[in-house]
């Protein structure tokens, strides 16, 4: 049988009609609440053992300095993305007296689950996460609200835990390539994203879908594909290609997957951007690696991950309430190259 989950100031205050402010001002022995609110909060609270998150008080109260450890999931390290992102986030957390502990998922819910566990078990004051591709159940981050440690989420967010998040405009910087595309001469228009079980392909997706619609053009759903790797990307794009009515320009959801449509593109005979455009997402240093250079979104990598690792910090220190979830985005850019008109 399963331990109950730790007793938390929501939980309280849910159960005694006020709100989480007021339990955290009263077991503080604030002013601000009357005493007798404060006794009556502190003896349900002493009634049902409630322990707060002993890490985070004590780097608020500490006179002295304690072990400052933050937890940071990272999907995948090949990423030059992932890494940006883990980059800004040990430089942030670095300048604040921060440590970090960078652990990788490898795209796999199963060993997610264990990272999280470990993390736990060294206890670390907060984590950092993007959830892994095939993440299918989110015990396992609740677990890690319901132990008081703050858990923010960066780039893939778990729309199912409410939790602090930092991510990018997708919708905007999908929008806005796909209309460049548009606005220089192309109208079949291929997209290759990810899962529709992500909230990045999602948004991601409907920013290329209303481009298409604003901009007078239709939907082909043989041009819309499940494809987020290099190796994906060039077993698939051949038969498009073959097409008689093909894509005349292709947009990505990462730039290892538009740089295997480059290749297979090349590899057909066919010129780029003069018979087909191609545009990736993310920016990373493999745009300026392949010839053409690849057009992208840049996705800021280095400050989002300063600003997920200040949200966390914010969160630790109390900062940021215990009980606000804080929601903040980071802006795209398109970065014009050689793959498009």
């Amino acid at each position: 049988m399963k331990d109950s989950p730790p007793l938390t100031m929501k939980d309280i205050a849910q159960e005694l009609g006020v709100s989480v402010a007021t339990v955290s001002r009263a077991l503080k022995d604030s002013p601000k609440i009357s005493a007798k609110k404060r006794e009556e909060i502190k003896a349900f609270a002493k009634e049902k053992n409630f322990c707060p998150n002993i890490v985070a008080k004590n780097l608020r109260n500490s006179k002295t300095e304690p072990i400052k450890l933050i937890g940071v999931i990272i999907p995948k390290f090949s990423h030059s993305y992932f890494a940006s992102i883990l980059s800004g986030i040990e430089e942030k957390a670095s300048t604040k007296g921060y440590h970090i502990i960078a652990t990788q998922s490898n795209e796999n819910y199963e060993q997610e689950v264990e990272i999280c566990k470990s993390l736990l078990e060294n206890k670390v004051c907060g984590i950092i996460v993007s959830q892994a591709k095939n993440t299918f159940s989110y015990d396992h981050f609740q677990n890690i609200i319901n132990h008081n440690i703050p858990l923010v989420f960066y780039d893939r967010i778990c729309t199912g835990i409410n939790s602090s998040r930092v991510v990018v405009d997708d919708y905007t910087g999908a929008y806005t390539a796909v209309e460049y595309l548009i606005k220089t001469g192309c109208k079949r228009i291929a997209f290759y994203g990810s899962s529709m079980k992500l909230e990045i392909t999602k948004n991601r997706y409907n920013g290329y879908k209303d481009a298409l619609i604003k901009n007078g053009l239709s939907l082909d759903e043989r041009f819309i594909k499940q494809c987020d790797n290099r190796t994906d990307a060039e077993d698939i794009t051949p038969h498009l290609l073959t097409l008689e009515d093909r894509p005349d320009a292709f947009f990505a959801i990462n730039d290892e997957t538009a740089i295997g449509i480059l290749y297979t593109v090349k590899r057909m005979k066919l010129h780029v951007p003069e018979d087909v455009s191609i545009c990736g997402f993310s920016n990373g240093g493999i745009c300026m690696a392949c010839d053409p250079m690849l057009t992208s979104v840049d996705q800021h990598g280095f400050a989002l991950g300063e600003e997920a690792a200040q949200v966390l910090i914010d969160k630790v220190e109390g900062v940021i309430p215990e009980s606000k979830i804080e929601k903040r985005i980071v802006r795209t850019r398109l970065i014009l190259r050689g793959t498009t008109r």
